[in-house]
């Protein structure tokens, strides 16, 4: 505090200072960040107060930017294509051109795993308009940037797999079809529903489009089981189309064959039909699927995890650590 004016002193910081200042920055959380790549820099870091992206660039002061999440399990990717496909199909709806092949970008990915020296670990991957300048105008940002995040994969406890979870139907309304299905950077209405679960003490709360069909949780999909034996997903027209709901729904075709379900089906949801659910369950990248036992304060089946949930869990584990036609070795 300057003692004459009263007023704070700021400390003017020099590239030669940073170094011994950047240690001052060291957060607890840090230790989950192992390794960042950066096309703005043409090089992976693995300092965390070096894990940088330039304040100017659109996807800091306008989330014009797309991204995806995908995990490596026992230095493996699992749906990792699935993913890159869907990456390039969000950047060419916003017209941002990948900064590189998509076969390039999973080598850089690849390598930044190496380096961080992680068989299991969860990869953030960032396509974004680039720096150029603070205005919405796109054209004022000359190229765009590849940023490749490597931390760590964290599981819910035990017991939520065990006991399930809850959800509630949330007061945030469903994003526009056209924002729904681009998995970009703007993503307040997912940050506001977990705020929602959070301060409502629930797992997860799932939005509802104008006509009152049920969508999408923050950056989870959801399923039901009806009463009659049909595995029932919303429809992608105003959710993300999840790589992890995509894939359970082609595994869960065996558990229609040996007469466990009926069948399996993507069409629209009402919270009445999903609080007479028998089953309901929610699937992610990160944990793959948990078992819904309330939902908006109605107990679900029995109140435990049901036998749907049970083998289609038991056939998504065994598809992430054996399915060689999903997995993409690193190591």
């Amino acid at each position: 505090m300057d003692s004459e004016s009263g007023q704070k002193k700021i400390r003017i910081i020099r590239p030669e200072d940073f170094v011994e200042f950047s240690q001052r920055l060291r957060k607890e959380y840090h230790d989950q960040y192992y390794a960042m790549y950066s096309s703005v820099w043409d090089g992976i870091v693995t300092e965390p107060a070096l894990m940088m992206v330039p304040v100017d660039d659109h996807m800091v002061h306008r989330g014009d930017a797309v991204f995806e999440a995908f995990k490596c399990v026992s230095g493996n990717l699992y749906n990792v294509h699935r993913h890159l496909e869907r990456l390039r199909f969000s950047a060419d709806q916003v017209a941002i051109e990948l900064p590189f092949p998509t076969g390039e970008i999973l080598e850089i990915v690849k390598e930044t795993i190496r380096v961080a020296a992680r068989k299991d670990c969860l990869v953030r991957l960032f396509v974004s308009r680039g720096p150029g300048g603070f205005t919405t105008d796109p054209y004022e940002c000359p190229q765009s940037q590849l940023y490749v995040v490597i931390t760590s994969l964290r599981y819910p406890p035990r017991e939520k797999y065990e006991e399930g979870v809850r959800v509630k139907v949330s007061a945030v309304p469903a994003k526009p079809g056209f924002f729904a299905n681009i998995k970009s950077c703007n993503y307040l209405p997912n940050v506001l529903m977990k705020k929602e679960a959070v301060d409502s003490g629930v797992d997860f709360t799932i939005c509802l489009d104008e006509s009152g069909s049920l969508g999408e949780s923050t950056t989870e999909n959801f399923g039901m089981v009806s009463k009659e034996g049909v595995l029932r997903f919303p429809r992608f027209d105003r959710i993300l189309r999840g790589t992890t709901v995509v894939r359970a729904s082609e595994l869960a075709r065996d558990l229609v064959d040996s007469g466990l379900l009926e069948d399996v089906v993507f069409c629209d949801i009402s919270v009445e039909e999903a609080r007479s659910a028998a089953e309901m369950m929610m699937f992610g990248t990160t944990f793959d699927m948990l078992p819904i036992v309330e939902f908006d304060g109605t107990i679900i089946g029995s109140g435990k995890p049901g036998k749907v949930f049970k083998e289609l869990y038991r056939l998504l584990l065994e598809d992430v650590h054996n399915n060689r036609n999903f997995l993409e070795p690193v190591f």
